[in-house]
């Protein structure tokens, strides 16, 4: 070493007992540890070359090692084909982080020509397929009105299909020596003409006529107290159902004086007592009022039409034997929207509220338009002149429905 070089003084380092004896302990105790200013730098590359580090890091030199790597890495890409990976590109290099990977346009698959042809065979024959209607909520208007019982009006309806047959209604003409089904219709087409001249409830009608052929089934009568059993079947459905009943007086005039005041009130009596006061029962009228509200859309037209269809049958002995009042109810709704050509002919929503398939209503349904296409013909008028009414719609002018018509033969009876 020449005298010229200048002489830098090597500092020791300092020893703990050199820290004690200046007072460098003491001083430690007051002094907060410093926490990461930001300054220091990670360099996982060091890491990844493996290369142990004991150069201080700066800056500089940790870009020299990014750089590093990042060759290193390129040249090992190079040499290394790209393996195919499962659910990865199929063999392609991935695309970079700033660029988009191309979307492949999916293509729907091509119908053969068997199945083209299938389609069109099945367009040809009518045999296409289409979703069935749904069930229509028929008593989605009246969830505000509490007269209309949407609560539980479809308890009130399984309780009433229940009990329809609970009523004491059996056949009984082999059981009545003076009478046949002929003049119970005589009886009931005078019942049906005395109805409309009182004016009376369609509900007062129906009762008449249930109380009468129940009565008839536990009771024989004399041909010539037949038309009394009706006369007194009016008066006690009338005061079951009627606000303003019509008084024994205007019964008696309008029989033309054939019974007395006495006779009416005996048979009133008589009728009472034979049915047990049970007058609470479900006649058609129970169900037409609910079937026609889910023959949607419905208006006046269809609702005479189901009246004059219903009346129709209930004159007839033997519709009123082999059909329950629901049945007869819900085939004459069917019947009248073939008449008015409502389609479809049966919906869900009447297959659903009246519990019957198109096919078990069917021949009641048939009986019906008959007796439709016959009416202006009987001698029993008195439901046909009823709805001869403009009031009424004018329905016994409308032409029977067809469809049905084809596959009936004369008084009803299926051909």
């Amino acid at each position: 070493m020449t005298s010229n070089q200048p002489v830098v003084p090597v500092q020791q380092p300092i020893r703990a007992d050199m820290k004690q004896k200046n007072g460098v302990q003491g001083e430690r105790r007051n002094r907060r540890a410093l926490g990461d200013i930001g300054n220091l730098v990670a360099c996982p590359t060091a890491v990844d070359i493996g290369k142990p580090q004991n150069r201080p890091m700066t800056r500089n030199y940790r870009a020299q090692l990014v750089e590093t790597a990042q060759a290193a890495a390129a040249v090992k890409n190079v040499k290394e084909p790209v393996k195919p990976q499962a659910g990865g590109n199929n063999g392609k290099l991935a695309p970079k982080n700033n660029e988009e990977t191309p979307r492949r346009r999916s293509k729907k698959p091509s119908k053969s020509l068997t199945s083209v042809l299938t389609a069109r065979s099945k367009v040809a024959c009518g045999i296409t397929t289409k979703p069935k209607d749904p069930v229509v909520n028929i008593d989605e208007a009246d969830i505000n009105n509490e007269l209309a019982e949407v609560e539980y009006v479809e308890d009130i309806y399984t309780f009433y299909k229940l009990t329809e047959t609970e009523g004491g209604l059996r056949d009984y003409m082999n059981s009545q020596p003076d009478m046949n089904a002929k003049m119970r219709g005589i009886l009931i087409d005078w019942l049906v003409e005395v109805h409309r001249k009182f004016d009376l409830m369609a509900e007062s009608l129906n009762l008449t006529i249930n109380i009468v052929d129940r009565y008839l089934s536990v009771r024989t009568v004399p041909r010539r107290e037949l038309q009394l059993v009706g006369i007194g079947a009016l008066i006690v459905a009338c005061k079951y159902e009627e606000i303003w009943p019509p008084e024994v007086s205007d019964v008696i005039a309008i029989s033309d004086n054939a019974y007395s005041r006495e006779q009416i009130l005996t048979m009133e009596k008589s009728i009472l007592g034979h049915l047990g006061w049970y007058l609470t029962v479900p006649t058609p009228y129970v169900f037409l009022v609910r079937y026609i509200k889910a023959s949607t859309p419905t208006d006046n037209e269809m609702e005479n039409m189901v009246f004059f269809l219903t009346e129709l049958g209930l004159i007839h002995y033997s519709v009123i034997m082999t059909n329950k009042p629901s049945k007869l109810a819900a085939s004459a709704v069917y019947a009248a929207r073939c008449t008015l050509n409502k389609t479809p002919a049966w919906t869900e929503t009447l297959k659903y509220h009246t519990g019957y398939d198109e096919d078990e209503i069917k021949d009641c349904a048939r009986a019906l338009v008959n007796f439709h296409a016959c009416a202006s013909e009987t001698k029993l008028k008195a439901v046909y002149r009823k709805y001869l009414n403009p009031e009424k719609g004018a329905v016994a002018l409308f032409p029977p429905a067809r469809s049905l018509m084809a596959e009936v033969g004369r008084g009803g009876q299926s051909l």
